[in-house]
């Protein structure tokens, strides 16, 4: 042991007498001073200050009380920054914004040549850039090879879609799965039929394809019945209101069946010409596409669809001068008009059946060229060119429109005579017909009917009548799918439009359904 260095002789045991240390470094004599005491000043809280006295409100001589001043409380509010201990971080340290795993989706940009280009922002891509822009090209290169018969219609879809496509494999892979994901997709493509137009069911990323197979499943799954279309029915009154024809007008009929060699008023150009037949018809300078108002330079204005020009500029399309009767009594004297045959319980007539008509321009205006009916199931039961009535030529086939040409009417063998009795076998008083603008089709037809479903008028235009919303839009808002997408060597096909019309039925169906809502009937 050390030895002790009596550093503590001179301090008392705090044991005293009761101390068992065998070497106390204490001392334990009893002459020693007792330790100075430890006195450490507290301070005390001051009591809060006494309110002060309430003064008595001072009465003037004048005899008004003022009242005495309020003594200013000295309980003051705790301030945010007195508040408690919070166990909350502080602010700096706390995470912000969405816990969600960032989607790198790349924006439209292409090169001179037409391959795309990813631009994202690289920190949230979990996938390489360069990766991705190899696979993209991939892609862009496969769908240019699927396309190579349609680009000619949009030269940009094989790019519109490669982005498309990419992204889509982007957000359903990880880092590890997205080139297996990629060279998947690209397999499948290649398994795709070539397709013929830009409404084939080729045409789509493979998601919109799967989507488009779904609806048209549930779509063709629903069979009209007239207990179905009941509810949607137009009344007689918003037939009248829409344009129909409801009574056969007046007088006899078809009596004067053409209008060659007498002048008239051209629907194209609105000036007065003398009708003659195709080959001998005069020059008319005319815009074929209707106008709408635009803002150009800070002005609106209005310009031609066909050509962007203003309604003041000269016409960009020539052809002949053509004209368009629009009363039931004119009409009536070119073909007579008349009612559908009446119901029989023996007959075999459908209950729903979906209509169109392509028209053309002749010396009798304008006349029906061509006539496609589906039934309630979208089954195709009825498709015929007609042949014009004697004494009636055609002036214009209008094919950017009606898909009518001259070789192809040439096989017409039906004039509408035969082509009317030909219907009455499928469709007679009780069969709700449905049409896109149905009055233009029966119109031209010179059917009356009362039982119409006018898809037009069921998704009515939002600025409200007269005008009346494409179907190609509807069809492609509604739908997801492309109609009337050749160009004007090609033009629309009645078979085509009949089916979309009857699809658009069937979707605002379903649509009701799911919804609860149950349409009114006008």
């Amino acid at each position: 042991m050390f030895s002790s260095l009596r550093l503590f002789q001179n301090v008392s045991c705090p044991e005293k007498q009761n101390c068992k240390r065998p070497h106390c470094i204490f001392s334990h004599r009893t002459d020693l001073p007792p330790p100075p005491p430890l006195n450490i000043p507290i301070e005390q809280p001051k009591p809060a200050p006494a309110d002060p006295p309430k003064r008595s409100p001072v009465k003037p001589s004048n005899g008004v009380v003022v009242p005495a001043k309020r003594p200013i409380s000295t309980t003051l509010s705790r301030g945010p920054l007195s508040a408690g201990p919070s166990s909350e971080p502080p602010r700096k340290l706390q995470k912000v914004g969405s816990s969600t795993k960032p989607i790198a989706v790349p924006s439209a940009s292409h090169t001179n040549t037409g391959v795309p280009i990813i631009r994202v922002n690289t920190a949230q891509s979990l996938v390489a850039i360069p990766v991705r822009q190899t696979m993209l090209k991939t892609l862009y290169d496969h769908f240019l090879v699927l396309y190579n018969t349609v680009l000619p219609l949009n030269p940009t879809l094989a790019s519109e879609h490669a982005l498309k496509q990419e992204a889509e494999v982007y957000k359903k892979s990880s880092k590890l799965t997205y080139r297996n994901a990629v060279i998947q997709c690209v397999a499948a493509i290649k398994r795709r039929p070539v397709p013929t137009s830009l409404s084939h069911p080729s045409v789509g990323t493979e998601e919109e394809i799967v989507a488009r197979a779904e609806a048209k499943k549930s779509l063709e799954s629903l069979r009209l019945t007239s207990d179905i279309l009941e509810p949607l029915i137009l009344s007689v009154t918003d037939l009248v209101k829409w344009g129909y024809f409801v009574e056969i007008p007046e007088g006899p009929g078809g009596y004067e069946p053409s209008l060659e060699g007498k002048v008239t008023k051209c629907e194209r150009c609105g000036q007065p010409f003398q009708v003659k037949r195709m080959e001998q018809a005069d020059e008319c300078i005319y815009h074929w596409g209707k106008s709408y108002s635009t803002t150009a330079e800070g002005k609106k204005i209005r310009v031609y669809r066909c050509c962007s020009r203003p309604v003041t500029d000269e016409g960009c399309s020539h052809g002949p001068h053509v004209f368009y009767e629009s009363k039931a009594e004119e009409l009536h004297v070119r073909h007579a008009f008349s009612f559908l045959q009446p119901a029989n319980q023996s007959s075999s007539a459908l209950d729903v059946a979906a209509m169109d008509c392509e028209m053309v321009y002749t010396t009798g205006g304008m006349r029906v060229a061509r006539v496609s009916v589906v039934d309630g199931a979208g089954v195709e039961i009825f498709d015929e060119l007609v042949k014009m009535d004697e004494g009636v030529h055609v002036i214009d086939y209008v094919t950017r429109f009606s898909g009518i040409t001259e070789e192809g009417h040439s096989k017409a063998l039906l004039p509408l005579v035969s082509i009317r009795k030909a219907l009455d076998l499928l469709i007679d008083q009780d069969t709700i017909l449905i049409g896109h603008g149905l009055d233009n089709d029966l119109k031209t037809l010179r059917i009356i009917h009362h039982k119409c479903i006018d898809t037009a008028i069921l998704f009515p235009h939002s600025a409200g009548a007269p005008y009346r919303r494409a179907l190609k839009d509807l069809v492609r808002e509604k739908l997801g799918r492309l109609i009337q997408t050749g160009d004007a060597t090609v033009g629309h096909s009645s078979a085509e439009d009949a089916t979309a019309t009857l699809d658009l039925v069937r979707w605002h169906i379903l649509e009701t359904r799911k919804t609860g809502i149950q349409p009114k009937k006008s």
